[in-house]
C-alpha cells in the first residue's frame, strides 16, 4: 500500500472497475439502485409480475374444488333440470328481495369510485412500471374492451330492450305515452343506464385494480392478491383460493348467460335464413358444440394472435352493420335522435337512479325483472372482463384508463342503441309490428326484414354473433385457466381446454334450465352466483385505494409539495425577494420535507422484490 492508499497496481484495477461499471446492462444497475434495503420507497420504479419470480404452477386446490363445483352443478342440471330450475327461482326470489338494494347502491358507489381514481390526484400513476408503454394500439385496444365487454349482448338486446320499454315504459316514465316520441328517449335512456357507464366502472375497478397490481406492484394478476393490502400474506392461503375459486364460478355462469343467448339468436337466424322448421334443443345443442371446439382453438392461439384479430374483425363488421342501418333506415330522424338522446340519457340519471331505490311495486318488479339482473349481470362478468381488460391495458395511466374504458365503449353502445334501438322503435311506430315477434332473439332479425338486402344482413349478424361468442369465450376460458394457475399470463393448454369444455356444459344447462326463453330461467343463476363476489368487490375498492396511497409517484408528489413549501418559506424569511429555489440537507432540528413519512415502514418497499438474477463475470 503506498502512500495515497492504493495498490501498486490501483491504476489498472480503478480502470477495469470503471469499464465494468460502464458497459453493466442498465438493467442490471437499476436492480441494484432499487433493491428495497437501498432505495428510498419513493424512487422504486414499479415492477412487472413477470419480474418477480413467482411460481405460476397449477393450484390444485383452485382447480379441483372450482371443477367439482361445476361438475356437480352439470350433472345436476341434466338428472335433476326441474329441481335446479325450483332453486334457482327460489334463491332468485331471496337474493333480491333481500339484497337487490345493494346490487344498486355498490352500482353507483364503484361508479363514483372510479371516477375519484381517474380524475383525482392519482390519475397520473401508471398501470406498469414508470416508463412503460401500452402493448396495443388505442384502436386494438378499444375493439377488444368492446369485443369482451359486451359482445353478444348488444345485438341480442339492440332491439329488443329499447321496444320494451318504448311500449312499457319504465316506472320512472310511467307519466308519458307508450308508443310517442318521448318514450323513444325514455327507452333509450333506461337502456344507456343498463348498458353505460354504469356497467363499464365495474370492468374499469376489477381490470384497474389487477393492472396496478400486477404491473406495478408485482403481485399475481389474481382476485385474491387484489386483497393483499388488505390481508396481507393471508390471501396467499385458503382464504385467497375461496376468493378465487368463486371468480371462476361467477366467470362461468356471466359467460355462460352470454353464451346461451348467442346460441339461441343463432338458431333463430339459421331458422330464418336457410327456412328450415324449428329447431329444438338439440340443434341448440350441437350449436354451442361446434362452437366451442372454435373458441378453444382460438383460445389456445394466445391473445394477440387470436382474439385481437377476431375482435379486430368484429368491430368492424358490427360497425358496418350499424352504418348500413343508419343508412338504409330513417336516416334524418336517427341522426337528430343519437345526440338527443344522450343529452336525455344524461338529464335523466338523477330519475333512474331515484327508480332504483323506489319502494312501490311497479319499481320493485321492475328491478327484479332487468335493473338488478344487469347489475348482477356485469359483476358475474368483472373477474373474467377484469383479467382480460388489464392484460391488455398495462402502460396506460389511469387518467387515460378511465376515460377510455367507460366513456369510450359508452359512446359506441349510445351509437349503436340509438341506431338500432331508435329504427325498431320508429318502424314499430309506423306499423311493422317488430314486437309480435315469437321470442326476444327474433327481433334483430325481423327489424333486419323491415329493411333492403335482409338475407344478406342477417347472414352478417349471424357471423358477427358467432365471432362475439368465440372472443367471449375464449377470453373467459383463458382468465379461468390464469386464475386456476396462480394469475400465469399464458394458461397451459390442458387447463384452458378444460375450462373451455366447462363453460360449454354450463352453457348447454342453462339452456335445458331457461328453455327457449333465456330470460326467464337464465336471470337467477347470474344473481345468485354474482351475490357473494359483489362483497369481493367492496373489499377490493378498499385494498386499492390503500394501494394507491402509498404509490412511490404519490409519494413523490408529496414530497415535492412539502419541500417547496418549506423552501420558500425558508427563502422568503431569509432572502426576501432575491433567492432561487434548491435541494439541500436540513439540520437535525429543522423541519424537513419527509416528516410526514416513515421511509423506512417495510410496508412502503417490501412488494418490490425483483427476481434475482445471477450477476455475469465481467469477460477478460
Amino acid at each position: 500500500m503506498d502512500d495515497e492508499g492504493t495498490a501498486p497496481d490501483g491504476g489498472s484495477s480503478r480502470t477495469a472497475r470503471l469499464v465494468r461499471r460502464v458497459t453493466e446492462p442498465p438493467r442490471r444497475v437499476m436492480r441494484e439502485t432499487t433493491k428495497p434495503s437501498l432505495a428510498h420507497p419513493a424512487l422504486l420504479p414499479g415492477i412487472g409480475v413477470e419480474s418477480t419470480g413467482k411460481d405460476f404452477t397449477t393450484n390444485r386446490a383452485v382447480f379441483v374444488v372450482a371443477a367439482i363445483l361445476t361438475g356437480a352443478f352439470i350433472v345436476w342440471g341434466i338428472v335433476g333440470t326441474e329441481s335446479l330450475t325450483t332453486a334457482s327461482d327460489a334463491a332468485l326470489g331471496w337474493v333480491s328481495s333481500s339484497f337487490g338494494w345493494m346490487f344498486s347502491l355498490l352500482t353507483v358507489v364503484v361508479f363514483l369510485f372510479m371516477l375519484w381514481v381517474g380524475y383525482g390526484r392519482y390519475g397520473s400513476v401508471r398501470l406498469g412500471r414508470d416508463d412503460e408503454q401500452p402493448e396495443f394500439s388505442r384502436i386494438s385496444w378499444i375493439a377488444m374492451l368492446f369485443a369482451a365487454g359486451m359482445g353478444i349482448g348488444l345485438l341480442f338486446f339492440g332491439p329488443y330492450e329499447p321496444l320494451t320499454y318504448f311500449l312499457d315504459l319504465p316506472p320512472a316514465f310511467a307519466d308519458l305515452e307508450p308508443g310517442s316520441n318521448a318514450a323513444m328517449f325514455a327507452a333509450t335512456a333506461q337502456t344507456m343506464f343498463h348498458w353505460g357507464p354504469m356497467a363499464w366502472s365495474y370492468y374499469a375497478l376489477v381490470g384497474g385494480a389487477i393492472a396496478y397490481g400486477a404491473y406495478r406492484k408485482g403481485r399475481s394478476p389474481l382476485m385474491s392478491s387484489l386483497l393483499e393490502p388488505i390481508f396481507g400474506a393471508r390471501t396467499h392461503g385458503w382464504a385467497g383460493a375461496v376468493i378465487d375459486v368463486a371468480a371462476i364460478i361467477v366467470t362461468l355462469f356471466g359467460t355462460a348467460v352470454s353464451l346461451g343467448i348467442g346460441a339461441l339468436q343463432i338458431g333463430r337466424g339459421l331458422e330464418l335464413v336457410t327456412g328450415v322448421g324449428p329447431l329444438g334443443n338439440g340443434a341448440i345443442v350441437a350449436i354451442i358444440t361446434v362452437l366451442s371446439v372454435v373458441f378453444i382453438i382460438s383460445a389456445v392461439s394466445g391473445v394477440k394472435r387470436g382474439i385481437r384479430a377476431l375482435s379486430n374483425t368484429n368491430m368492424v363488421m358490427t360497425g358496418l352493420l350499424g352504418i348500413f342501418i343508419l343508412v338504409v333506415g330513417p336516416t334524418a330522424f336517427l341522426l337528430a335522435f343519437v345526440p338527443s338522446a344522450l343529452s336525455t340519457f344524461v338529464g335523466d340519471t338523477f330519475v333512474l337512479l331515484a327508480q332504483s331505490s323506489a319502494t312501490s311495486e311497479d319499481a320493485y318488479v321492475f328491478m327484479d325483472t332487468w335493473t338488478t339482473y344487469y347489475w348482477a349481470w356485469w359483476v358475474s362478468w368483472t373477474p373474467f372482463v377484469g383479467i382480460f381488460v388489464a392484460k391488455i391495458s398495462r402502460g396506460r395511466t389511469l387518467r387515460e384508463f378511465v376515460t377510455t374504458v367507460i366513456i369510450a365503449p359508452s359512446l359506441v353502445t349510445l351509437v349503436w342503441f340509438g341506431i338500432v334501438g331508435g329504427t325498431t322503435m320508429r318502424l314499430e311506430q309506423e306499423g311493422a309490428g317488430i314486437s309480435r315477434a315469437q321470442s326476444p332473439q327474433d327481433m334483430l332479425f325481423r327489424l333486419l326484414d323491415q329493411l333492403p338486402l335482409s338475407g344478406l344482413t342477417a347472414v352478417v349478424a349471424m357471423i358477427a354473433i358467432v365471432i362475439f361468442f368465440v372472443t367471449s369465450a375464449d377470453s373467459a376460458s383463458l382468465v379461468m385457466g390464469s386464475l386456476s394457475q396462480r394469475g400465469r399470463p399464458e394458461p397451459s393448454r390442458w387447463v384452458t381446454i378444460t375450462w373451455g369444455v366447462a363453460l360449454a356444459g354450463i352453457a348447454v344447462v342453462m339452456l335445458l334450465v331457461g328453455g327457449r326463453q333465456a330470460l326467464d330461467g337464465l336471470q337467477a343463476l347470474v344473481i345468485v352466483t354474482a351475490l357473494p363476489f359483489a362483497f369481493v368487490l367492496m373489499l377490493i375498492m378498499v385494498a386499492w385505494a390503500k394501494d394507491l396511497a402509498r404509490d412511490p409517484l404519490v409519494l413523490r408528489r408529496r414530497y415535492a409539495r412539502e419541500a417547496i413549501r418549506l423552501g420558500v418559506t425558508q427563502a422568503i424569511e431569509e432572502h426576501g425577494d432575491d433567492f432561487v429555489f434548491a435541494a439541500g440537507a436540513t439540520a437535525p432540528d429543522q423541519e424537513s420535507a419527509g416528516d410526514w413519512l416513515d421511509s423506512h415502514d417495510p410496508a412502503l418497499t417490501e412488494w418490490y422484490e425483483p427476481h434475482e438474477e445471477p450477476d455475469e463475470e465481467p469477460r477478460r
